[in-house]
């Protein structure tokens, strides 16, 4: 790692573990973080959970747990150029989704449709609840016992009323602070990571056309210093060339702009960072570069008539097994009926039905609904 800037959190700077432990041997506390999440079964799942198109669709179009990795890179570089803790953002970016349903953005919409009058459903707070409370791996602490800027880091929205509930993790959102700098720098990585791999899985997918592209200007922009500089490229290779081109541009902006910010500003420590509006963000023309792209992407991809048509069925599979459950709790596995005294029987087929992937989602609801399938 290098060296970190004084606004960077740290391990001498951290509030810990709820659960005190002896200090890693051969590690550092975030880098243990990351370990924790990267060995979790929650992030194992993500490899079957939907980004844009459901895992059988097709091999190479990403999932949650490609995505998250990827956020994870552009994080970490981020990060170890403005001095930032690198380990700590990597560790946010690896969880960031991990409390993601099955089917994607359909699954959690399904799920806080069902969930409403019992707290409602948000893939964040779902992280939070993983990494707290429901992964089952030590003898010691239920969770992970992640340090708590992790935790924090891993909180990107949270209304004010629920932020009461969950106490200082979450107080920022009551005070109206900032994130750390680091876990601003996951929420940016991600936008990047998936504004700009959903282009290449659109244009994979056929459901987005190159002509259509080249009327966008980030992407008509580094597409034409493509072709002048390799007038050969055709294909997937001028569209990973141009791809690449579009990240690393934005990831300059970003650079230059955050650290603008925080010269301005006189950022030194992370107390001003709290205190700061956000630092990490794009210059004026490329954040409107990136909305129009943004635009683009749910005009002619999330509500292209395939993806809507996935998605329609997604969010019934999603009720009819929250349905199912929530009629018979004895039709849920032994351990997550053992839960339903102390947690609720909402709660607790919330977090089953979230936990699964969208194969296992689809296999669950034919045992329950078909005919001759045990």
């Amino acid at each position: 790692m290098t060296e970190l800037a004084g606004y960077a959190v740290t391990e001498r700077n951290s509030a810990g573990r709820a659960v005190v432990e002896p200090r890693p041997k051969a590690r550092g506390e975030f880098q243990r973080d990351r370990d924790r999440i990267v060995h979790s079964t929650a992030f194992r799942r993500l490899e079957y959970k939907t980004q844009v198109f459901v895992n059988h669709e097709g091999d190479l179009f990403r999932t949650r747990l490609t995505h998250s990795i990827e956020v994870a890179q552009i994080a970490r570089s981020i990060a170890r150029a403005l001095g930032a803790n690198e380990d700590l953002a990597e560790a946010i970016a690896l969880a960031h989704d991990l409390g993601h349903t099955p089917f994607g953005h359909a699954g959690q919409e399904a799920l806080n449709e069902c969930m409403a009058g019992h707290g409602g459903f948000e893939h964040n707070l779902q992280s939070l609840r993983i990494v707290d409370k429901l992964e089952e791996r030590y003898g010691a602490f239920d969770g992970l016992n992640l340090m708590f800027e992790t935790r924090a880091g891993i909180l990107k929205h949270c209304a004010p009323a629920r932020a009461r509930e969950l106490g200082a993790v979450a107080r920022r959102f009551v005070e109206n602070r900032s994130p750390s700098l680091e876990a601003q720098i996951c929420n940016l990585a991600d936008e990047i990571a998936y504004n700009n791999h959903d282009v290449d899985d659109g244009l994979r997918s056929g459901l987005v056309e190159l002509e259509q592209l080249d009327q966008i200007s980030l992407f008509a922009r580094h597409a034409g210093q493509a072709r002048a500089e390799f007038p050969q490229l055709t294909g997937r290779r001028l569209i990973h060339e141009t791809v690449r081109r579009m990240i690393d541009a934005q990831v300059t902006d970003l650079l230059a702009e955050t650290r603008k910010r925080i010269a301005a500003q006189g950022i030194a420590t992370p107390a001003d960072v709290a205190a700061a509006a956000p630092l990490v963000g794009f210059a004026a023309p490329m954040a409107e570069e990136n909305r129009t792209l943004k635009h683009f992407l749910h005009a002619h991809l999330y509500r292209h008539h395939k993806v809507v048509r996935m998605t329609g069925k997604a969010r019934r599979i999603v009720g009819d097994l929250f349905t199912a459950f929530a009629a018979d709790v004895r039709l849920l596995p032994e351990q997550y009926q053992r839960k339903v005294a102390q947690e609720g029987a909402q709660r607790v087929i919330a977090d089953y039905v979230a936990g699964m992937t969208d194969r296992y989602a689809m296999k669950e609801h034919c045992r329950l609904f078909a005919i001759g399938i045990d």
